[in-house]
């Protein structure tokens, strides 16, 4: 039976969201050192360069940074080194197709504890471009104020 049950977010990248047209997620497992969890525990980690890549049919992160644990010793991690991914062979097939088909990435979307176990949240993406990201703030902003005028209609009693 593990310790922690449910799921507790550690690092979230909200600005893949952004960059990004997500079209597909995966829950992965996260092969890490002892003081890589110690560190992730704490809450501190960030995803926002980080990416993922298929190298001879295994999963691998990059640029993701977790941090040094401050009571570690010489045991320390680094603390952007490539981090293996878990996955079935299955969905690693799947998902190499799905980017060598072309134009498509692999980012990570957030990094939690599942159960006590770490994971990571994996995206297939295609990035947007500069006007792509102008529509989707002007979409958000115009959901926004037809809340709010709802919202103070309902105030008013119309």
């Amino acid at each position: 039976m593990p310790k922690e049950l449910g799921e507790k977010v550690v690092a979230t990248n909200r600005k893949a969201r952004h960059d990004y047209h997500i079209e597909d997620t995966f829950e992965c497992g996260l092969s890490l050192v002892g003081t890589e969890v110690k560190a992730l525990r704490l809450g501190k980690a960030s995803l926002v360069d980080g990416w993922a890549q298929i190298v001879d049919g295994e999963m691998w992160m990059e640029s993701v940074h977790i941090p040094e644990y401050t009571q570690g010793t010489w045991t320390n991690h680094a603390t952007r080194r490539k981090r293996k991914l878990l996955l079935h062979r299955a969905e690693i097939i799947k998902i190499s197709h799905r980017i060598h088909d072309g134009g498509y990435t692999l980012v990570p979307l957030k990094i939690y504890f599942k159960d006590g176990r770490a994971k990571v949240e994996l995206a297939i993406a295609k990035g947007k471009k500069d006007y792509d990201k102008r529509h989707t703030l002007r979409e958000k902003e115009d959901k926004r104020e037809a809340e709010r005028a709802m919202k103070s209609k309902r105030l008013r009693g119309e």
